[in-house]
């Protein structure tokens, strides 16, 4: 097994660039010195989720360092809070609605 390696978020994104111009998988890992393939699929799947935080964390901290996303102020993080919640109760809304069709058959 081998030592983790930490690469500088200006070297996650500069990959995740090159890949969306098109750069080879290949190419991209053997200029900026990437050991792992999976790693920069890991990269792209979190740029495209816009979970753009994770560029900073040190490695292995992906789940708990900081504990997710920083908010520039109270009011965006209630904001967004907000719409998390309202998104909950819309699936809810959904659910009940399938499982009252379900039980009319």
């Amino acid at each position: 097994m081998g030592t983790r390696v930490s690469y500088p978020s200006e070297v996650k994104l500069k990959a995740v660039e090159m890949r969306l111009a098109g750069v080879p998988v290949k190419e991209v890992m053997k200029e900026l010195n990437i050991r792992n393939r999976t790693q920069l699929k890991t990269w792209m799947r979190w740029y495209k989720n816009g979970e753009m935080h994770r560029f900073e964390q040190p490695v292995g901290k992906q789940y708990s360092y900081g504990k997710g996303p920083e908010y520039e102020n109270e009011t965006v993080k209630l904001e967004e809070e907000n719409r998390y919640l309202k998104q909950q109760i819309e699936v809810l809304k959904k659910y009940s609605e399938l499982e009252r069709k379900w039980y009319q058959k």
